[in-house]
C-alpha cells in the first residue's frame, strides 16, 4: 500500500460561509468529532463567499482549509469549494449550524450501499422551534417541494433542504452551473436526468446562529422560475395545444353563425378571441418544442418520447407541407370573399367569418412553414443522417 492510498481522503465535508462566525465553529467541531469517532480520514473546506467578520479566522485557527470564493452567491461557493474536495464522499451543509453534522455517518452509509446522493429531509425530522418560519415551514418549502414533485415525478419530501451528500463521481456527472439558490434545486434536477440512485433520510433542523441571508420572496420566485424552465412541456407545450385546439374548435363552430351556449348566443367577437387563441397558442407550442430540443441538445434536459420521436421522424418537408396546405386553405377562403366581392360590383359585403377563419390559417400556415425550418436545425445532426 503506497503512502497516497494511506493519506487518501475519504470524506470532504464543504461547508459555504457569509458572515457565519456565531455557528462556524460548533459545525468544525462536530466534523471533527465525527472524523475522530467513525476513524474517518476527512477533510474540512470552507468556501467564504467575502466574510467581512471573524469567520475565516475561526474556520483556519480550528484547521479547515478556506478557499476564497470572490463571485458571490450560494451556489459560487459550493463549485469553488466542492472543486478543492478530495474526497471521495462529499457532505455539504450550511455553516450556520442549523444542521446537525453528527448525522454524517447516516449520509455515508447510504452512498457506500451505491446511492449517488443522499438528500436529508427535515420535515421528516424534528423541526425544533423557532428553527424555521411559519411562512417556511408550512408555505415556502411545502409548495414549493410539491410543485418540484408534480413537475418532476419525484417523492422527495424537502428539495431545498442543504444537507445532503453525494459521490465526487456523482458531482462530476452533474456538470452544475447555477451560481445562485438554485444551485440545490439543479443537482437534484441533474441527479434525476441522469437516473441517478437517490436516497432521502430523516434530519434534525436546529435554529439557526447569526443572521439569515434569506430573502423570502426573491428566493421564491428564482427557485419557481428555475423549475418551469426546466419544464417546458408544462409551460409551453401542453397550454399551447390547449390553446390551440380550443381556438381552432371555436372557430369552426361560429364560422356557420351564431351558436347557442350556456344560455348566451356567442358570435364575431368570440371568433376573434378564437382566432387569438390559436395563434398565440401556436406560437407558445412552437416555443416549448424549441426549449425542449435546446435543452436536449445543451445537455439541461433529457430526452423523452416527445422528443424520440422528433429527432426520429420529424422531417422538414412534412412541416413545410402541412403548414402550406394551411396557407393555401386559407388563401382560398379569402380567394372566394374577394371574387364574391368582385361579383357585387364591390358592394356591400358580409363575410367577416369567413375572413377570420381565412386569415388565422394563413397565419398558422406561415407559422408552420418557419417553424419547420428552426426544428430542422435545432436537430440537424439527426436530421442530415437521413
Amino acid at each position: 500500500m503506497t503512502q497516497d492510498t494511506l493519506n487518501e481522503i475519504e470524506v470532504s465535508v464543504v461547508l459555504p460561509c457569509l458572515n457565519e462566525e456565531e455557528g462556524i465553529a460548533s459545525c468544525i467541531k462536530k466534523i471533527k468529532d465525527v472524523f475522530s469517532k467513525e476513524n474517518l480520514k476527512g477533510e474540512i473546506i470552507v468556501a467564504d463567499n467575502g466574510s467581512t467578520d471573524n469567520s475565516v479566522e475561526i474556520a483556519k485557527n480550528l484547521g479547515a482549509k478556506v478557499v476564497l470564493q470572490p463571485v458571490r452567491g450560494y451556489g459560487a461557493a459550493y463549485l469553488k469549494g466542492i472543486k478543492q474536495a478530495r474526497g471521495k464522499y462529499i457532505i455539504i451543509g450550511d455553516a450556520d449550524d442549523t444542521y446537525d453534522f453528527y448525522e454524517i455517518p447516516k449520509f455515508i452509509q447510504l452512498l457506500k450501499e451505491g446511492y449517488d446522493l443522499v438528500m436529508g429531509s427535515r420535515f421528516k425530522g424534528k423541526i425544533f422551534k423557532k428553527a424555521m418560519p411559519f411562512s417556511h415551514r408550512f408555505i415556502g418549502n411545502p409548495i414549493i417541494t410539491w410543485v418540484f414533485k408534480k413537475l418532476f415525478g419525484t417523492q422527495l419530501s424537502d428539495v431545498l433542504c442543504g444537507m445532503r451528500a453525494f459521490t465526487k463521481s456523482a458531482f462530476e456527472k452533474m456538470n452544475l452551473k447555477c451560481l445562485g439558490m438554485e444551485f440545490g434545486i439543479e443537482m437534484i434536477l441533474s441527479a434525476l436526468q441522469k437516473n441517478m440512485k437517490i436516497a432521502e433520510i430523516p434530519i434534525n433542523y436546529y435554529p439557526r446562529k447569526g443572521k439569515s441571508k434569506l430573502r423570502p420572496f426573491r428566493d421564491a420566485w428564482r427557485y419557481f422560475r428555475f423549475m418551469f424552465l426546466f419544464s417546458p412541456t408544462q409551460l409551453y407545450i401542453f397550454p399551447g395545444i390547449f390553446f390551440t385546439l380550443l381556438g381552432l374548435i371555436i372557430l369552426f363552430i361560429l364560422v356557420k353563425g351564431p351558436f347557442l351556449f350556456l344560455g348566451h348566443k356567442w358570435d364575431i367577437h368570440m371568433m376573434v378571441l378564437g382566432s387569438l387563441m390559436s395563434l398565440l397558442g401556436f406560437q407558445v407550442l412552437n416555443l416549448g418544442i424549441y426549449a425542449k430540443l435546446f435543452g436536449v441538445r445543451e445537455g439541461y434536459l433529457s430526452h423523452d418520447r416527445f422528443t424520440l420521436f422528433l429527432m426520429r421522424k420529424f422531417k422538414v418537408e412534412f412541416g413545410i407541407f402541412l403548414g402550406s396546405l394551411f396557407f393555401i386553405i386559407g388563401f382560398l377562403i379569402n380567394l372566394f370573399i374577394f371574387l364574391e366581392w368582385w361579383k357585387n360590383f364591390f358592394g356591400p359585403l358580409y363575410r367577416v367569418r369567413e375572413a377570420i377563419l381565412a386569415l388565422t390559417l394563413m397565419v398558422l400556415g406561415l407559422q408552420m412553414i418557419f417553424s419547420s425550418f428552426f426544428i430542422s436545425f435545432l436537430i440537424m445532426e439527426n436530421d442530415t443522417r437521413n
